[in-house]
């Protein structure tokens, strides 16, 4: 498939980039700095600012894939990108958008999710509450989307390929930790874009 992932340089957006390469997909990097991936790459400079712009890059393409991290002092531009990113895939007809996603909304508990459970850091609500934005302008949109929330903690590690995949509900192992790596995200991730499972809708992941 042609690919153009959004945020390719970032922690998450890396190893995607990585696992897509890896799997024969062809690739298109935006980022806000192509000077940070290799020159073998296919670079686009972009910072999600311009629903025309985006068009533009991504017509013609069979999927997007965003894994766009907003300023720490200006979440909100999550769900602004989001919107544009919704205008732009519906009006080029491209039929897949895959967002890296946030955890806040999932349930943590029953009737409780991770953002009001207590156990989310505090100076980590802003970016929460952003993503909870981001996932409901999919959700009132009439293009194909898939919203991928990570656990309550990613970080890079090993690519394992065995993990478990969710729903609405935080993914914890017996010792009670949401976690994932990276690198297994990214697995998953491409995964559901080569065999759709969770079209118009979010799913999880973790150990």
């Amino acid at each position: 498939m042609h690919v153009i992932l959004y945020g390719a340089s970032g922690q998450i957006g890396r190893p995607v980039l990585d696992e897509l390469r890896s799997r024969g997909h062809q690739v298109t990097a935006v980022v806000r700095n192509p000077d940070k991936l290799p020159e073998n790459i296919e670079r686009v400079r972009d910072d999600l600012s311009s629903a025309d712009r985006i068009a533009a890059t991504i017509t013609g393409a069979d999927a997007v894939v965003s894994a766009y991290a907003p300023p720490r002092d200006d979440t909100d531009q999550l769900p602004r990108a989001t919107e544009r990113l919704i205008t732009a895939v519906r009006r080029t007809g491209v039929p897949r958008l895959i967002v890296v996603g946030g955890c806040g909304s999932l349930e943590f508990s029953p009737g409780v999710t991770v953002l009001d459970s207590g156990h989310w850091p505090q100076e980590l609500v802003p970016i929460a509450e952003s993503h909870v934005k981001a996932l409901d302008a999919l959700r009132a949109s009439d293009i194909n989307w898939t919203y991928f929330s990570p656990p309550m903690e990613i970080e890079p590690g090993v690519r394992t390929g065995v993990f478990r995949l969710g729903g609405d509900s935080l993914i914890k192992d017996v010792q009670g930790n949401s976690r994932v790596s990276t690198q297994d995200y990214a697995v998953a991730l491409v995964d559901e874009l080569e065999r759709p499972a969770h079209e118009r809708s979010r799913f999880t992941i973790g150990y």
